[in-house]
C-alpha cells in the first residue's frame, strides 16, 4: 500500500523524461535534415570519390509498387480523384457473401446516428416505390440471430461494407478469378 505513491511518482517522472526526449529528438532531427534545395543541388553535383557507395540511398529502386515509380526518398504527386460510376446497373459479386457494391453516387448522403439516407429507397417499405433492392433480412437480425422490427444497429452504417465503384486504375496488378471462372476453365474430365 505504501508503494502506490512511489509508483505513481516514478511513472510521472518516466513520462516527463520521455516527453523531453521526444521534443529534443524532434528539434535536433529537424535541424539535421537537409533542405529540399540542398538535396536537389547535391543530386546534380558529382559525389566526391572518397564517399562510400554503401552509404548512399538506392535512388530509383522500387520497394513498394504503389509508389508508381517515385523513388523512396522523394514525395510523389497524389493521383487525381477517380470518378464514381453512376450506371445504376447491378454488378455480379466476386465471391459468396460479398456485400453488393453501390451502383450509384452517394455524394451528400447523410448516414449518422440520427439519419440514414440509404433507407429512404432501400427500406422494405419503400423499395417497390423506388425500384431499389430492399435491405437483406440479415440486416434486421441482432447478434443472437433474433429478428428486430428495425435495422440492426450493427448493420445501420451502410458504407462500412457497401462501397461505390470508381473508374480508377488498379494500383497493383490483380489476376483474381471468381470460382465460376476457375471451374469453367478446368478441362472437362471424361468419364470412363
Amino acid at each position: 500500500m505504501r508503494d502506490k505513491p512511489l509508483i505513481a511518482i516514478g511513472a510521472i517522472v518516466v513520462l516527463i523524461v520521455a516527453v523531453i526526449a521526444f521534443a529534443v529528438g524532434r528539434k535536433t532531427g529537424g535541424e539535421s535534415s537537409p533542405h529540399p534545395a540542398a538535396t536537389t543541388m547535391a543530386a546534380t553535383t558529382p559525389a566526391p570519390a572518397a564517399a562510400s557507395t554503401a552509404e548512399e540511398a538506392p535512388h530509383g529502386n522500387q520497394i513498394d509498387a504503389i509508389r508508381r515509380g517515385v523513388p523512396i526518398d522523394q514525395e510523389g504527386a497524389p493521383p487525381l480523384l477517380a470518378r464514381v460510376e453512376n450506371a445504376d446497373i447491378k454488378r455480379n459479386r466476386a465471391y459468396p457473401m460479398q456485400p453488393p457494391t453501390i451502383p450509384h453516387t452517394i455524394d451528400n448522403y447523410q448516414i449518422d446516428k440520427n439519419s440514414n439516407r440509404c433507407l429512404l429507397c432501400h427500406a422494405r417499405a419503400n423499395a417497390d416505390k423506388f425500384q431499389a433492392p430492399p435491405v437483406s433480412v440479415t440486416h434486421y437480425m441482432d447478434r443472437d440471430d433474433q429478428f428486430l422490427a428495425t435495422i440492426s444497429p450493427r448493420r445501420y452504417f451502410c458504407n462500412q461494407c457497401h462501397v461505390v465503384q470508381t473508374d480508377a486504375k488498379p494500383l497493383v496488378a490483380n489476376n483474381f478469378k471468381d470460382i465460376d471462372t476457375v471451374l469453367s476453365e478446368q478441362p472437362q474430365k471424361k468419364a470412363n
